[in-house]
């Protein structure tokens, strides 16, 4: 068997993680394979309940590359993730062990398969009538003028993330052009060209959109009961954390705050942060079924899930 790269992607609570670490071991575990997270918030440390973070004894048995490298206050750009996803697949491939890429940040994997689009340098002008624009007229508004300019990109993009939401829209005024025509257009070397393999990129979508509510539900419930509000509580004690940093926009992290700071009632924490969840899990599963290379798998039990990917990496 030649040289591979697996590439996992998924929504959230679909069970991803667990179906990559049963393909870990079926591949020989260190000896055969590499697993490297394709996750937006668990680069993050001290972010470990409301992420889903797999625990201390999981990664010990299951290392991954890219969990726990940045503090919660220093931002990650998708750039720098394919500097870093690049150099961890060339690791690997140069051990001979397989890369498995395994996470939910869609824009991260599509900009590792696709390659970094070369995009126009920020132009503070325009910044600037932009913010003057949120504050005026709101974020709400804003996203909706995104949507009708450029879905494919507002798909992936929450209208409380105004970094990346005036960025969007900064360009286009720029350029003319979509963002994600852009991406598409201008974009760099894929891995293919860069890695000289070309990823087999694997999707678990679920069939029953009412089974992987359900799952959220649980899960969300979980993590209430292993101290999540606590371990927003330590993030909110430092001091130097806010609601406008990208790692407290991550779902549920926001909603909790806003409970801490006596803000929501309890039962509202718990309906806004459980339909930030689904909204997220909308737009990741949007994202696959544009996304043509990707091989779509039914949402079913992990060890099922991990067969047919190894069978397919082991086949070709």
């Amino acid at each position: 068997m030649g040289p591979r790269v697996v590439v996992l992607v998924g929504p959230t609570a679909s069970g991803k993680t667990d179906v990559a670490m049963r393909l870990y071991d079926a591949l020989g575990g260190a000896s055969g394979a590499r697993l490297i997270s394709v996750d937006s918030a668990l680069v993050y440390k001290g972010m470990d309940i409301g992420t889903a973070k797999p625990s201390a004894a999981e990664l010990s048995q299951y290392p991954h590359a890219l969990i726990d490298i940045r503090d919660p206050i220093d931002p990650y750009t998708v750039a720098e993730f394919v500097q870093d996803a690049d150099r961890e697949v060339t690791a690997a491939l140069a051990a001979g062990v397989i890369p498995i890429l395994v996470g939910g940040t869609m824009l991260y994997a599509r900009r590792f398969v696709d390659g970094i689009a070369e995009l126009p340098q920020a132009d503070q002008r325009m910044r600037k009538m932009l913010e003057g624009e949120l504050k005026t007229r709101g974020a709400d508004a804003l996203y909706a003028d995104l949507l009708e300019l450029d879905p494919d990109a507002a798909a992936d993009i929450h209208p409380n993330n105004p970094q990346r939401l005036l960025r969007a829209l900064e360009v286009i005024q720029l350029t003319g052009t979509p963002l994600s025509t852009l991406w598409q257009q201008r974009a760099g070397a894929d891995a293919e060209q860069r890695h000289g393999v070309k990823p087999q990129v694997f999707g678990i979508m679920p069939a029953d959109r009412g089974a992987l509510h359900e799952r959220i539900l649980h899960r969300f419930e979980h993590m209430l009961a292993a101290g999540f509000l606590a371990e927003v509580a330590a993030l909110r004690s430092r001091g130097d954390l806010h609601l406008d940093l990208p790692a407290m926009r991550a779902v549920g992290y926001r909603q909790a705050w806003q409970y801490l700071a006596n803000e929501l009632e309890e039962s509202q924490f718990v309906a806004n942060a459980l339909t930030a969840t689904r909204r997220l899990a909308k737009r990741q599963l949007t994202w696959m079924r544009q996304w043509l290379i990707l091989k779509n798998l039914d949402m079913d039990e992990p060890h099922r899930l991990s067969e047919q990917i190894f069978t397919e990496v082991v086949k070709t």
